[in-house]
């Protein structure tokens, strides 16, 4: 973990407040790419993943922003009512779960609110690069806007367009018109809350798979099926390390497997990065994450969201 100091606190808009993250002793950073995300360590014992929205060519400081969320799994709010410039803070080293294609020909940038930051830091670095991009932003009004500052020549260009619903849907972006038609070497990223990541991978159905990436980013984490239902107590079965982990009917397979002593890594824990996929050869996961394809779950599990549903479930862990 890195002990960084908090530089500066901004307010971006309505609910959002940006913090510039700096080494004390003036060192530069580890770097990092566009769609990076760190760890953050929050007052009250608590992690949680935000992603990097300054260029990837800055190296002397980290820059984040976090969304308010009252109803939220209280992070957002411990960083905006306990966090002070001045403070220091703990971050993991970059991790990027969200990189941009090196063979796009064109990039197609969709945010949904807070879900600006990674896209953001993308639109300047293809920029920085000379390649071809066009970004929609879209949010409620201007006062919910994120970034204006930055925004304030880039809105000037026409690869540039905020759009604001106040709320309705049908006045916003046409988002299956704006993806009905998908030219060779084209790449849409895409980031924001559920209703608009839903929105655009219906849109992208058509697109091909390689070619349509996303973070879900300040999502609620997905509703799994415990309540007696789905999941059931059972074992995981660790084929690496020849061990039999037992698993309660309300236990994730990665609370069973830490509860255990064993490893494994993770990130976000609400089954929307990938950090901890698994490969399992039998046995039936209950899958509760944002992330997987049907077939992929046909062998890989994200066990910080999962359960069993029927076991034994084997891993190769």
């Amino acid at each position: 973990m890195l002990k960084l100091r908090v530089r500066s606190i901004t307010h971006e808009a309505e609910g959002i407040l940006s913090y510039e993250l700096v080494d004390p002793s003036g060192r530069g950073l580890p770097r990092f790419e566009a769609g990076a995300h760190i760890d953050v360590r929050i007052p009250g014992g608590l992690s949680r993943r935000y992603s990097l929205c300054n260029p990837p060519t800055d190296t002397d400081c980290y820059r984040i922003a976090v969304l308010n969320a009252p109803d939220g799994r209280g992070g957002s709010r411990a960083m905006h009512e306990k966090v002070r410039a001045g403070d220091w803070i703990e971050v993991s080293e970059p991790h990027n779960f969200f990189p941009l294609a090196a063979n796009a020909k064109h990039s197609v940038l969709l945010a949904g609110g807070i879900g600006i930051t990674p896209i953001l830091a993308m639109m300047e670095d293809l920029e920085a690069q000379g390649r071809s991009w066009e970004l929609h932003y879209c949010t409620r009004d201007a006062s919910r806007t994120a970034f204006l500052r930055r925004f304030a020549s880039a809105t000037a260009d026409p690869r540039v367009t905020i759009h604001h619903d106040e709320g309705d849907p049908s006045k916003g972006l046409n988002i299956a018109g704006l993806l009905s038609q998908h030219e060779e070497g084209e790449h849409v990223y895409f980031c924001g809350p559920t209703g608009f990541m839903a929105a655009v991978q219906a849109a992208a159905e058509h697109w091909p798979r390689e070619a349509v990436h996303f973070e879900y980013f300040g999502a609620e984490p997905p509703k799994a099926s415990v309540a007696g239902q789905g999941a059931h107590a059972s074992e995981l079965h660790l084929s690496r390390s020849d061990r039999v982990v037992p698993i309660e009917a309300g236990q994730t397979i990665l609370d069973a497997l830490r509860a255990a002593g064993v490893e494994c890594e993770s990130s976000c824990e609400a089954g929307m990065c990938g950090a901890c996929k698994a490969t399992y050869s039998a046995g039936t996961p209950e899958h509760n994450d944002y992330v997987l394809s049907d077939d992929e779950r046909r062998n890989q599990v994200l066990v910080c969201c999962a359960r069993v549903s029927k076991g034994p479930v084997v891993l190769e862990l």
